[in-house]
């Protein structure tokens, strides 16, 4: 550790004004870096690190023989594991420092692909790595790389690629047993994707994300490189994932197209007719498999953040029998080679994550791994509970809370906002909820306020552009629910927020800052044109189509009006930041300008930077430091005792 009083440096132009920034305290403990937070007190840092030894497992694929791949952390990250059998041991195949998290099965191999990322820049490159850990690399050094697709055969893979700077993806192929006779199959234009090879290899289904409420689905012919759109063009319309149906004649996706829900539709590739296997779904479908003889459909329904897993047959539309699941998030759902099973990951409240198997034809659901809770007492974790509360237009907001079970007088509040803006808070497990409830002795509230997915598209849409705020007034009216619950202390409320979630708790900050105590704010947007200036090329378009465009002036005057750095004289409860210093998609500067902004008119800043994380919390060692100096920061602002 290193000791030692320093300037608040940044390399920005604000730190270097003239302005007095009060002289802070700099340490550095393995690879972050603390300016101006105290010391984690041994006795706390003790009393968290257990929630950090919890381990999850999720499904990733079926490997030929009928084996499973799976992601899980045995180490300072997650890597891929082979599990053999169902309670076999889980062996380690992926040995990185970066988290590995991301593997597709070769058909009729033992090998995978799989994403490599360096420090979270989000730059992956792809490998095929099989049982023994021998490997070759799929992709070009200096591009990024994602969303690998085996042909049914698994002669060969496609992927797709973008160059630095470039918002264009490529799409890839290469003979398995040839990588490096990569090539590229198609001219990009945005963020294109393969989704699956057709059996014969001659066609592709590739999908094209625009935004969330606009995603397009394509046919490409790969010889000559003739790409053919499904659907209407003369509207938006949201697809997720896609496969072609029995001898490609047909496609299954999911669509929201003449509904509020994303369901399952079926294309007669021939007429170009659409078939909804789903009409008057009340909740989204978000995921889904085909098997392989292309006749049952397995997909995942959303239900107030709830998971159901729900077959059909995709001739008639029928209902087949599905498992009956614990209540709880799905993390993955796929057909096994033969079709005779369905490979799933789920999580609860109190189970961080497991991987089973559930039988088509004796409807028995298998597991197959047993995580390890890291020595909490499941018993003793708390569980969620739904509820509503009405906003400022009289919309209902849906919202979870977990009360700690118990306590007496009213309850300190901390509230988390999610990211994405299209996220959505789910009642899976938290290891992090789970410590402020039991080691602050609070409240702990999860809103999905307007934006979030889960809800509809007329509800994702309601925070677009011009409207932004609207979402900050959805935290002031659930500011509101809690003055009004006798066991709720408002008095002593904090908000948390990560990425978008970061630019919530921000403009919370300044719109609401009488009635709040403190804020943490983690990599969150501080000004949303410097924002879209600075964030990654490939992916610049992407986020101006969600929050505008900077360099529209109409546009521009807006983010000026909301951005939070302007508002800063209204923030002066005491502050944490967090930021990865790769991260790509919300860079440095966002956060650092704001501390320095801060700083200047002595408002109290906690600012704790990560040398080797990038967008996120994802090593261990990183976790149980950056979440303990969450707790410290709570209790201290919350006033309550360790």
């Amino acid at each position: 550790m290193m000791l030692r009083k320093v300037f608040l440096g940044t390399g920005l132009a604000l730190l270097m004004a003239t302005s007095a920034l009060a002289q802070v305290e700099r340490r550095e403990v393995g690879q972050l870096v603390y300016e101006g937070a105290p010391a984690i007190s041994p006795e706390l840092q003790a009393t968290i690190s257990p929630y950090y030894e919890v381990r999850a497992a999720t499904f990733e694929d079926w490997l030929a023989d009928g084996s499973m791949l799976a992601a899980t952390r045995f180490g300072q990250t997650e890597q891929i594991h082979h599990i053999a059998q169902p309670l076999g041991a889980r062996t380690q195949l992926t040995f990185f420092d970066e988290p590995i998290t991301v593997a597709t099965a070769q058909p009729g191999a033992t090998r995978f692909a799989y994403r490599r990322d360096e420090g979270g820049s989000e730059y992956y490159q792809g490998f095929l790595r099989d049982l023994s850990g021998q490997e070759v690399r799929l992709t070009r050094p200096e591009t990024r790389n994602s969303d690998f697709v085996f042909s049914k055969d698994g002669r060969q893979v496609a992927w797709s690629q973008v160059t630095p700077g470039d918002p264009n993806y490529d799409i890839m192929i290469a003979e398995a047993a040839n990588p490096d006779g990569r090539r590229v199959v198609l001219e990009g234009e945005g963020a294109m994707s393969p989704l699956e090879i057709s059996a014969d290899g001659g066609r592709m289904l590739l999908t094209r994300y625009n935004s969330v409420a606009d995603v397009e689905l394509f046919v490409l012919d790969v010889a000559s490189g003739d790409l053919t759109r499904l659907g209407p063009s003369d509207r938006k319309v949201h697809y997720a994932g896609a496969a072609f149906g029995p001898g490609a004649a047909s496609v299954v996706t999911l669509s929201d197209d003449g509904s509020e829900m994303t369901r399952p539709v079926v294309f007669d590739l021939a007429t170009g007719a659409m078939r909804d296997l789903d009409p008057g779904a009340t909740w989204p479908a978000e995921g889904f498999d085909l098997s392989p003889d292309g006749r049952t459909i397995a997909y995942v329904v959303n239900e107030e953040g709830y998971s159901k897993v729900v077959l059909r047959d995709v001739a008639s539309g029928r209902v087949l029998p599905g498992p009956d699941l614990p209540q709880g998030v799905l993390t993955a759902l796929k057909f096994s080679p033969d079709g005779a099973r369905l490979g799933l990951s789920l999580s609860t409240y109190n189970a961080s994550g497991d991987v089973w198997s559930y039988d088509l034809a004796s409807r028995e659901l298998t597991r197959w791994t047993e995580s390890e809770l890291g020595g909490l007492d499941a018993g003793r974790l708390v569980e969620p509970e739904l509820f509503r509360y009405t906003t400022f237009d009289d919309r209902s907001i849906p919202a979870f809370i977990y009360r700690p079970e118990g306590a007496g007088g009213k309850l300190p509040v901390v509230i988390q906002i999610h990211g994405g803006p299209e996220g959505q808070e789910l009642p899976s497990f938290s290891a992090r909820r789970q410590s402020w409830v039991k080691e602050l002795g609070a409240a702990v509230i999860i809103p999905n306020v307007r934006g979030s997915s889960g809800y509809g598209k007329t509800y994702l849409s309601l925070d677009n552009a011009e409207k932004r705020e609207d979402s900050v007034k959805d935290i002031g009216a659930l500011l509101d629910w809690v003055a009004q619950q006798p066991d709720l202390d408002a008095s002593r409320v904090a908000v948390v927020g990560q990425s978008y979630g970061g630019y919530m708790a921000l403009a919370v900050a300044a719109h609401y800052n009488p009635r709040l105590v403190g804020v943490i704010d983690l990599y969150g947007i501080s000004d949303f044109a410097t924002f879209l200036e600075n964030t990654e090329g490939y992916r610049r378009d992407l986020r101006r189509a969600e929050y505008g465009d900077e360099r529209d002036p109409a546009m521009r005057a807006v983010f000026e009006q909301i951005a939070p750095i302007n508002m800063s004289d209204r923030m002066k409860k005491p502050m944490m930041v967090y930021q990865g210093a790769n991260d790509p998609r919300v860079p440095q500067s966002e956060s650092e300008q704001m501390v320095a902004k801060l700083r200047d008119q002595g408002t109290e800043v906690w600012y704790v930077l990560a040398k080797d994380e990038g967008h996120g919390v994802h090593k261990k060692a990183n976790q149980e430091q950056v979440r303990a100096m969450e707790v410290q920061f709570l209790q201290k602002v919350l006033n309550t005792q360790p």
